[in-house]
């Protein structure tokens, strides 16, 4: 059976061509992860990393530089979490949860030789995890259109409104011997150009 996101569609997050592989020494829980305590001089693997995105899921994958044969990889599902973890005394090294075909995991550790790689790596999860949480959040919104408060225009018990509707007026010009118009507003004082407009109709009248 095809495991999620087995055919969805891969890219590419972040590709470092050097990253170093350390086999660590038995977690304590009580202590923080200190790269120290590692042989940082006799690193145990050397190759490249990819880190790519199937779905929400990211895969940091460690693989031979010339023939880019899988050497392993650690599915993460959340960051930061347990799938890879940063440790406390440098900002090169990390500690990875890798896993096989068949689910068995084992702790590894890796490490940058330059702290822009180990920069690039951190940002490439922290940007692929923050569109996870955007997506989860359109989601929810979606299966909950309705949960948004509803703007009430509708008139309560005993409410009115009051509209000032304006009113044409038709004016003759004795002067011109022609018809003029205006628009006159309720409340509006009646006017009259030098004597000129005979309205025949006063806003005051309607």
């Amino acid at each position: 059976m095809a495991t999620e996101g087995q055919f969805e569609y891969e890219s590419v997050l972040c590709v470092k061509p050097e990253v170093n592989v350390y086999r660590i020494p038995p977690r304590s829980s009580n202590r923080a992860i200190r790269a120290a305590d590692w042989k940082l001089d006799a690193p145990d693997w050397s190759g490249r990393m990819r880190v790519v995105a199937r779905g929400k899921v990211a895969y940091v994958k460690l693989e031979d530089k010339i023939s880019g044969e899988l050497f392993a990889q650690a599915p993460v599902d959340e960051y930061p979490g347990i799938a890879v973890e940063t440790v406390s005394d440098s900002s090169r090294y990390f500690v990875l949860r890798i896993q096989d075909d068949n689910g068995r995991s084992a702790f590894i550790g890796i490490g940058f030789g330059d702290r822009g790689d180990a920069f690039d790596f951190n940002v490439a999860l922290q940007d692929h995890f923050k569109w996870v949480k955007q997506e989860n959040e359109f989601s929810k919104q979606a299966q909950a259109p309705d949960s948004a408060p509803k703007l009430d225009l509708g008139f309560k018990e005993g409410q009115t409104i009051t509209l000032n509707i304006g009113v044409i007026l038709f004016g003759y010009d004795v002067r011109n011997r022609n018809y003029h118009y205006r628009v006159a507003w309720p409340g509006c004082a009646r006017r009259r150009g030098r004597g000129d407009y005979h309205w025949r109709k006063r806003a005051s009248d309607i």
